[in-house]
């Protein structure tokens, strides 16, 4: 099997659509948009997430719009409630995207609880959570690392769950791999790592765990070269997804010859 046959055979389906890639990529921190569209296009990705309340998007039509950059046609647009801490202010922020939008539906929730961690804050989270999906929203929903809170927000009706790896923007990778493969042994929507990757290696690990798929932004616009992270996060994401569909080798506590004894010389 090749390369190609075994990522483009594994899709990602969100939400009844399949992607062939599973890395998912936001639009803040470049030095310019020539930049973005370049790391973007490097990455490979085609669900791209964006800042509704920090992008113009046709909102402020004498500013340049991001969409000229990383058109609709070509991408699946993510509007996320960065900045937003309280439910309200990420409620309002979606029914402005999907006007902006023409009545796109699919939104990448997150509700902060301060300025300083960047953490969830669940309850508003879910009280968001519980409005959009009344309203018709497609929530892919960024959480805390505590697979009870992620499975009632998978039972409350979100097309994805997306735990946080370490704290957003920190690049410290994965610090909380039990849980999330706890949350993952129950989940039946797709659990993607979002938040703390730093290198190629993060998220590799992430894939070779079992996870559906990683969202990052700072790892590959804080990088010295933006547009080569980018190559490389792509890379990284399908040799770990094929490492995990290969499935590793047992763990031993001794060494095992690589070449069978029987038939030696003597």
């Amino acid at each position: 099997m090749t390369n190609d046959s075994a990522i483009y055979s594994d899709p990602l389906i969100i939400d009844g659509k399949a992607y062939n890639s599973r890395l998912l990529v936001g639009t803040g921190k470049y030095k310019d948009m020539d930049e973005t569209r370049q790391a973007i296009e490097a990455s490979g990705a085609e669900i791209v997430t964006l800042a509704v309340r920090r992008t113009n998007i046709g909102q402020n039509p004498d500013e340049p719009n991001l969409l000229d950059v990383i058109s609709p046609d070509k991408y699946t647009i993510l509007p996320n409630t960065a900045g937003c801490y309280t439910a309200e202010d990420a409620v309002r922020t979606c029914r402005l995207a999907r006007e902006l939008l023409g009545g796109h539906d699919l939104v990448k929730l997150e509700v902060l609880g301060d300025q300083k961690t960047l953490y969830p804050n669940m309850v508003e989270t879910i009280k968001a959570t519980q409005t959009l999906v009344k309203d018709g929203f497609k929530v892919m929903v960024y959480c805390n690392d505590d697979p009870i809170v992620a499975k009632q927000l998978e039972e409350m009706g979100c097309v994805a769950v997306m735990p946080l790896g370490s704290l957003i923007g920190s690049g410290l990778g994965i610090l909380n791999p039990h849980n999330i493969r706890i949350i993952m042994e129950s989940a039946q929507v797709p659990v993607l790592v979002d938040a703390g990757v730093g290198t190629a290696s993060d998220a590799a690990l992430a894939m070779e765990m079992g996870c559906a798929g990683v969202l990052m932004n700072t790892a590959i616009a804080a990088a010295k070269s933006p547009v080569l992270m980018a190559s490389a996060m792509r890379k990284a994401i399908e040799s770990g997804r094929e490492a995990f569909l290969a499935g590793r080798m047992p763990r031993k506590k001794y060494a095992s010859a690589s070449s069978p004894m029987e038939g030696i010389i003597g």
